[in-house]
């Protein structure tokens, strides 16, 4: 008596766990399928992806240009203040760094290897 009963709910739990599908799966698919980054985006990673195609670098992430460090191409370093400390690694094979405070104004020279560097404003985004 008591397998009986017992066969007979594992029979109707059996049943009910398989008649219901994956309604979200499906709703999901059916709605166009997975979303972009542009869709799923939110916050902050969507200003930045908007201000992206916009063609700005609000925060900078890209790589920055590269510069002769020449006086008339000196090395651009924003800052938000009006002066700042630099790090200039004068040969590419060196491992001293030799540090030096930028003042705003005029490009400056590196005093070690003569490279220019020449400190701009730089705004923050928020």
């Amino acid at each position: 008596m008591a397998a009986r009963l017992l066969l007979r709910s594992a029979l109707r739990a059996a049943t009910t766990c398989r008649a219901a599908p994956a309604p979200a799966l499906a709703r999901g698919m059916a709605a166009g399928g997975i979303p972009t980054d542009e869709e799923q985006a939110t916050g902050l990673e969507k200003v930045i992806m908007a201000a992206t195609k916009e063609g700005k670098d609000p925060y900078s992430i890209s790589t920055p240009k590269h510069y002769a460090g020449t006086k008339a191409d000196p090395h651009i370093v924003p800052s938000v203040t009006n002066k700042r400390v630099v790090g200039c690694v004068c040969e590419e094979d060196n491992t001293v760094i030799v540090w030096f405070w930028l003042h705003q104004g005029e490009a400056q020279r590196c005093p070690s290897c003569g490279a220019h560097y020449k400190l701009v404003p730089h705004e923050l985004p928020h």
